[in-house]
């Protein structure tokens, strides 16, 4: 999927052009994968364009920047007043943006705090990474060969640019095996998560999803699913669970903000349920993206507007 250009990317504190928005070769961050970033979406809603989850998302990559020791020079105001006006420049009713935090050009050395640290946001047109039609009809997927980190290895709460050398390898032995996604396992054999997307499944009645503690990503979206499943009366479980309860689960659906609610149907040619989208994660759908499109109210404040 390649990125479409769009005009403006805001770099170190300003807007430059996209094609002049460049790093030396010997930015820290190239060498060692010293970086972390967020992936948010905005949508267009009968109310205009909305950016979802904006103050989580950005609690998040300061979270992620205190974790991997990169002190920002910009304030949460500062950095969420730019992500809006990096849509709202480039005209975009609708758009993925990604701000990201780099080490730039300084030391050689592993010790990473001695390079200055830059921030850039990019906002540019994207559909469903899974496809438009996974979205109704789900997705077959595999569990993956490749585990996540165990703890005291990597530090799987931040969205570090290293930790994703690990979801890459997720991704590449899926397409290369014909699948659409993997999903991991934990260093224990508990379900951990996909290459770049929580994991739910609805089980007898009640929903499960790996806790912090299986080397998941706290993903902005997963909560927004779990407050809207309990809402709906249904027991959500944050616990471990096996490998094998995804085989003979009622259903099976990935969270985040590339996939947003989309349904799997079947796992290592193993179907899921009826094989199809199942009820409970129909009206998980309609509540999530009714809220996103205006067509259900915003009860939560989820949404900023970009004006």
């Amino acid at each position: 999927m390649a990125i479409p250009k769009s005009e403006w990317i805001w770099h170190n504190g300003g807007f430059v052009k996209w094609d002049e928005a460049k790093v030396h070769i010997s930015t820290h961050a190239l060498h060692y994968g010293s970086s972390v970033f967020e992936g948010i979406r905005a949508y267009e809603t009968k109310n205009g364009t909305a950016i979802l989850g904006l103050t989580p998302h950005v609690q998040r990559l300061f979270d992620s920047c205190k974790i991997v020791r990169i002190d920002l020079p910009y304030s949460r105001d500062e950095i969420s007043s730019a992500i809006v006006e990096t849509v709202r420049r480039n005209g975009l009713t609708s758009c993925y943006i990604r701000p990201l935090a780099y080490k730039g050009a300084g030391t050689i050395t592993l010790d990473w705090r001695g390079s200055p640290t830059e921030l850039a946001i990019m906002a540019f047109s994207f559909g469903r990474l899974l496809g438009s039609e996974g979205v109704e009809q789900g997705v077959d997927v595999m569990v993956s060969s490749w585990r996540r980190m165990a703890p005291n290895t990597h530090a799987g709460m931040s969205k570090a640019g290293g930790n994703y050398v690990n979801s890459g390898f997720v991704t590449m032995e899926a397409n290369d095996l014909g699948y659409m996604e993997g999903i991991t396992l934990d260093i224990n054999g508990h379900v951990s998560e996909g290459s770049g997307e929580n994991v739910f499944v609805v089980y007898r009645g009640a929903i499960y999803t790996p806790p912090v503690g299986a080397s998941i990503l706290m993903g902005v979206n997963r909560g927004y699913i779990i407050t809207l499943a309990r809402e709906l009366g249904y027991e959500v479980r944050e616990e471990t669970f096996p490998r094998e309860m995804l085989y003979v689960a009622d259903e099976i659906f990935f969270t985040g903000t590339a996939v947003e609610v989309t349904p799997v149907r079947s796992v290592d040619k193993i179907r899921i349920g009826g094989g199809s989208r199942g009820q409970v994660t129909r009206q998980i759908q309609e509540q999530f993206f009714g809220i996103i499109n205006g067509g259900i109210p915003d009860r939560y404040g989820w949404m900023t507007p970009v004006k």
